[in-house]
């Protein structure tokens, strides 16, 4: 296997994090809604939270079991790899949540290794209103055989792409995208902000948030098979598969691909002309 051999520490997998409290407000929602650039009247209003506004709340919480059991000297090689959540209810003003996570595997492949880190967000009563899977990839380093487990699978059909989409939704990524996005979710990561230190770190300049990207995908799901509605979102997973940049005009086509008990299910993916930049995307809408 290729890449620079590297232990991770199977003692740090299973290991909850402790809780990240986090109160939510209309206005946060609402200003969430608009740096997705989101449509929907009801996120915009802050009456009720967006699907990947999901991650706000848990933004604190999740990376830190990353810690646990990856050495700290290869962190500037870590990618957002996938994101697959997993809806109880909507998020809505006045929740008091609480965060908590756990990695549960890793695994080295061809290109470098996956991390798997489980997230629950619950209420202030203990119900759970979400899960969510973050699979973080390292670039050029082999942490060896799997152990432990991975993310539930959201693969794409193949042959899906030779049949026509149910649905194609336009978005576009303003010049100023990722400087509304990054105080609205609360990633201040530099690569969004930085054209010197995007250039630095060997990138054209600077690069949109995935989750905004993601983001973009969501409202456009919803609004084309769910009416809008956030409240019938049971799950919604991509997996990154290039960059996104300020200017980007992006299309997200859809296809329904089974319904059962009470549920469809679709699966989609985020293009920029021939370039998919959010691909294995499925979404499951109660009927």
């Amino acid at each position: 296997m290729a890449g620079t051999t590297v232990e991770f520490d199977p003692s740090g997998l299973n290991v909850w994090s402790d809780e990240e409290p986090f109160e939510v407000t209309g206005e946060r929602i609402a200003e969430y809604a608009a740096a997705t650039n989101d449509p929907i009247e009801s996120h915009l209003k802050g009456v009720v939270a967006p699907p990947i506004f999901g991650i706000v709340p848990v933004f604190e919480a999740m990376m830190m079991p990353v810690l646990e059991v990856v050495p700290m000297d290869i962190f500037g090689r870590v990618v957002h790899g996938e994101q697959d959540f997993h809806f109880h209810r909507p998020i809505r003003p006045g929740d008091k949540l609480s965060s908590r996570a756990k990695a549960i595997g890793y695994e080295g492949k061809d290109n470098g290794s996956t991390i798997t880190i489980l997230i629950e967000c619950r209420a202030q009563d203990g119900e759970l209103v979400n899960e969510q899977y973050l699979t973080a990839f390292f670039r050029g380093v082999n942490a060896g055989p799997k152990v432990g487990d991975g993310a539930p699978s959201h693969r794409f059909d193949p042959a899906l792409a030779g049949q026509s989409p149910l649905a194609v939704v336009p978005a576009h990524v303003d010049l100023d995208q990722t400087f509304r996005y990054a105080p609205a979710s609360g990633d201040p990561v530099p690569l969004h902000l930085d054209e010197q230190v995007a250039k630095d770190a060997g990138l054209p300049g600077i690069i949109a948030h995935g989750l905004c990207t993601m983001a973009m995908s969501s409202w456009a799901v919803l609004g084309e098979v769910a009416d809008s509605d956030v409240a019938r979102l049971r799950r919604f997973a991509v997996r990154f598969s290039k960059m996104v940049f300020p200017g980007d005009d992006l299309r997200t086509r859809i296809w329904r691909t089974s319904s059962e008990r009470g549920e469809a299910t679709y699966a989609f993916e985020t293009a920029r002309g021939t370039d998919l930049v959010l691909t294995d995307g499925l979404a499951v809408i109660a009927d």
